[in-house]
C-alpha cells in the first residue's frame, strides 16, 4: 500500500545493511547515511532487467521506474550503468528522484573521481532545422528554400493575452503547447469561455477625477499591487526552465501574489526558497488519495506562512484532452506524486493531463470539508 511504502521510510538505512554485495564491500557517506560506490559497481548494473542509473552523483535503481518515466522508458535503460546527470538537468529539479521514489531504491553515492568519460551519458546532437521543399519556378530551377526560425519579439511588443499566446504556440514543444492550450474533448467549453469573456462590457463612469489613480488593495490577508494575483498551473518547467521559481520572481516583482500549485515542476522547498523578504503566497491544493499526503503538504504551507489555501474541487477527474493525449506525455512528471510512480500506477499513455491525474483524489465530497478546516488555521477557499 502507498502508506506502507511511505512507512518503510524510518527503516530504509536498515535495509541497506542487509545488502552485503553493496555495503560490505563499500564505505558509507557520513553525510548522507548512504554507501559509497564506485563507477565501475554501478556499471555492472546495465541492464533493463537491473539498471541503475547515476543523478547528481548518487545512484538509483530504475528498474521499475524505466516503465514509467514520462520521457519513455528508452531514456532510462539507454542509459543504465552511466551517469545520465547531463540529460536529467535540462528538465527536472535536482532532488525529484529523492520524492518520486522509495528510500530503498537509492542505491549510494558514488564516488566523483572513479567516474570516466566512457561513463558519462551525453546529450543527443542538436536536430538540423527542417528545409521546406523545394520550390520550382515557371522557367527556372527548383530552389531549396529555408524555414527561418522563429525569433521571440522584445516583451514591449506584446500588447494583449493573445499576442503571448501566438508565441508560445512558436517556442514551446509541441506536447507542452498540447497541455497548455488543451480542452475537453470536442473544446466546446473552450470556446464558450472565450465567448463569455467576450460578453463582459465595462460601465463608464463619467466626470469622476482620475488624475490620480492606486490600484493597491488586499484580500485575505495580502496586499496586492492589482486586484489579481498570479493562480496555480501545474508543470510550469514545461513552458520554460524556470517554471515556477520564475513566477515566484515575477510575482514579487509584479507586487501581487503567486498560488502555488500543487502538482509543480519545482519542489516546495525550491518555490518557496525563491521567495524575497515580506513576499507574499497562496496555495493551491489537490487532494491526495492518501489524506496523510495532503495533512503533511498543508501543514509545510502553513509553517512557511502562506496566508490562504485553495482547494480544487471541480476536477475528481482531469478532463480527456484529446489535443494533448495525441502528443502523449514525455516531458517530466509532478514533482508530489510521490510513491505512485514506482507502484506504477502514473497513465503516462494519455498526456500530460492523464500524467497527473493519479495524484487527485476522485473521492472528494462535502463530507470532507470539516476535515479540511481541521488541517490548518489559513483560510480555506473552495475552487474551480
Amino acid at each position: 500500500s502507498r502508506r506502507g511504502a511511505r512507512s518503510s521510510k524510518s527503516n530504509s538505512h536498515l535495509q541497506f545493511v542487509s545488502a552485503p554485495a553493496v555495503v560490505d564491500t563499500m564505505a558509507v557517506d557520513a553525510a548522507s547515511g548512504l554507501p559509497t560506490l564506485s563507477m565501475e559497481e554501478v556499471a555492472k548494473h546495465s541492464t533493463k532487467e537491473d539498471c541503475w542509473v547515476v543523478l547528481y552523483g548518487k545512484a538509483y535503481d530504475l528498474t521499475k521506474f524505466g516503465k514509467v518515466h514520462p520521457g519513455g522508458a528508452a531514456l532510462i535503460y539507454d542509459n543504465a550503468g552511466k551517469d545520465a546527470t547531463a540529460l536529467f538537468d535540462p528538465i527536472h529539479p535536482k532532488d525529484i528522484m529523492d520524492k518520486l521514489l522509495k528510500p530503498s531504491l537509492t542505491m549510494g553515492v558514488v564516488d566523483p573521481a572513479t567516474i570516466k568519460e566512457e561513463h558519462i551519458a551525453k546529450p543527443p546532437a542538436p536536430k538540423e532545422k527542417p528545409k521546406k521543399a523545394a520550390a520550382k519556378p515557371a522557367g527556372g530551377q527548383a530552389v531549396e528554400l529555408e524555414v527561418e526560425e522563429f525569433v521571440k519579439p522584445p516583451l514591449a511588443a506584446m500588447l494583449n493575452t493573445f499576442d503571448f499566446e501566438s508565441v508560445a504556440r512558436e517556442t514551446m514543444e509541441p506536447q507542452a503547447w498540447g497541455y497548455y492550450s488543451s480542452g475537453g474533448d470536442d473544446e466546446i467549453t473552450l470556446r464558450d469561455n472565450h465567448m463569455a469573456f467576450q460578453r463582459i462590457t465595462m460601465r463608464p463612469r463619467i466626470l469622476v477625477n482620475v488624475s490620480e489613480i492606486d490600484m493597491n488593495t488586499s484580500f485575505l490577508g495580502a496586499t496586492s499591487s492589482l486586484p489579481l494575483y498570479f493562480t496555480a498551473t501545474a508543470l510550469a518547467k514545461l513552458a520554460h526552465p524556470d517554471g515556477e521559481v520564475g513566477i515566484v520572481r515575477a510575482a514579487h516583482k509584479a507586487g501581487v501574489p503567486y498560488m502555488l500549485p500543487t502538482l509543480s515542476s519545482y519542489t516546495l522547498d525550491e518555490m518557496l526558497a525563491a521567495r524575497l523578504p515580506g513576499q507574499q503566497l497562496f496555495a493551491q491544493l489537490y487532494v491526495n488519495p492518501e489524506r496523510s499526503r495532503s495533512e503533511e503538504y498543508v501543514k509545510k504551507l502553513e509553517d512557511a506562512g502562506v496566508k490562504a489555501l485553495f482547494v480544487t474541487v471541480d476536477a475528481p477527474q482531469l478532463g480527456r484532452r484529446e489535443k494533448d493525449m495525441r502528443n502523449k506525455f514525455t516531458q517530466q512528471g509532478s514533482d508530489v506524486q510521490g510513491d505512485d510512480e514506482d507502484a506504477g500506477e502514473v497513465d503516462r499513455s494519455q498526456g500530460a493531463t492523464r500524467a497527473i491525474s493519479s495524484y487527485i483524489d476522485p473521492g472528494l465530497c462535502w463530507d470532507d470539508v470539516p476535515w479540511l478546516k481541521s488541517i490548518t488555521k489559513m483560510k480555506v477557499l473552495l475552487k474551480g
